[in-house]
């Protein structure tokens, strides 16, 4: 049967139409939602790119990189904190299996703050994980360098930490050079910040990207679904004003990297 699927899945993919811009067969995308929840595309680096489109490179140590080998949950349903279901589950396309935690505190940024600072604690360089609050004062890891250390210090950061605060430390970025890692983020009481955690080019080079979130009450991070196209979790970088997502609209001036 997997032999079948897989088979299915290439010929459609093969099949697609190009008329110019990213798009998917949605048989395609049928069949490859199914391998997500049968484990088979199991990574944020295994979804299913547009058509003509290709990733762009990233070095094993790059953050990009780290975030394309993030598995993803056969269960397709966000989970909040509390375990309780999300209200709505229509926003997202696939779900990270990453720690959320049993408080309401790993909201938007600090969900994005997690992700920065376990890929600096794989890469050992312990020394740059780092934040910044609202009233400029520096959070550093110190040692021990353990993952339950890690734990314990990302809980005071959370605490101290958001968009406000991160939007600050973030530096700004032009869109059309959007590159994976990047942030979309609107500082503010509660503001939102969302990350790109992949970015395609095609031989036109034109970029797509795919955006995760956590949101309020704390919750799972899931890769956002393109509002206009169900099918498709890409977003296309065009000259649009907003950047719109399930739950927030962005403005294309509120790209942001490390």
């Amino acid at each position: 049967m997997q032999c079948k699927i897989i088979s299915l899945f290439l010929v459609t993919c093969i099949a697609s139409c190009n008329d110019g811009t990213p798009h998917y067969n949605a048989t395609a995308m049928f069949v490859y939602k199914k391998k997500i929840s049968a484990g088979y595309a199991n990574t944020v680096g295994g979804i299913l790119l547009p058509v003509n489109y290709l990733r762009v490179p990233q070095a094993s140590g790059d953050f990009g990189n780290f975030l394309r080998g993030i598995e993803l949950n056969p269960d397709g349903a966000v989970y909040l904190f509390n375990g309780k279901k999300k209200v709505n589950q229509q926003a997202q396309f696939a779900v990270l299996k990453v720690p959320v935690g049993d408080t309401d505190l790993q909201q938007c940024a600090d969900a994005i703050m997690r992700l920065r600072a376990t890929f600096l604690f794989e890469q050992k360089n312990f020394e740059d994980i780092a934040f910044v609050d609202n009233v400029q004062t520096l959070y550093t890891f110190k040692a021990p360098y353990t993952k339950q250390n890690l734990e314990v210090f990302l809980k005071k950061v959370f605490s101290m930490c958001g968009t406000a605060s991160l939007s600050k430390q973030l530096k700004g970025r032009l869109m059309k050079d959007i590159m994976p890692g990047d942030v979309l983020i609107r500082g503010g009481f509660p503001g939102h910040a969302v990350i790109v955690m992949d970015v395609a080019v095609n031989a036109n080079n034109e970029k797509v990207f795919l955006l995760a979130q956590s949101y309020m009450p704390a919750q799972q991070i899931h890769i956002l679904k393109n509002t206009k196209n169900n099918f498709s979790p890409w977003y296309t970088l065009t000259n649009d004003v907003d950047i719109i997502t399930p739950e927030y609209h962005f403005k294309n001036t509120e790209l942001k990297t490390w």
